[in-house]
């Protein structure tokens, strides 16, 4: 989270990260995208496509993070399906 919080400040979108960053852990439309979109005076399809962006670059984020704890490729799907299963429990 540290890091996709840097790469937003560094493009001066540090706004845009703090209004979506709670997207990242709810459900996927628990939270109502209107709410984000009034505060970022954007269109509700821009809120949507900038969380679906930072879905996925958080994503590649977690994943060059667990390859550096492990020794092979294939182990780093092996640890985010174990993530996955300790954070849904």
């Amino acid at each position: 989270m540290a890091r996709l919080k840097t790469e937003f400040a560094t493009a001066n979108k540090q706004d845009l990260f703090d209004n979506l960053k709670t997207y990242l852990t709810a459900e996927q439309d628990s939270i109502p995208y209107r709410d984000a979109a009034d505060k970022l005076d954007m269109t509700e399809g821009a809120v949507r496509v900038a969380v679906h962006r930072l879905r996925q670059r958080y994503g590649e984020l977690v994943r060059e993070e667990i390859a550096q704890t492990v020794a092979t490729a294939e182990q780093v799907d092996e640890e985010i399906n174990e993530l996955y299963a300790a954070l849904s429990s």
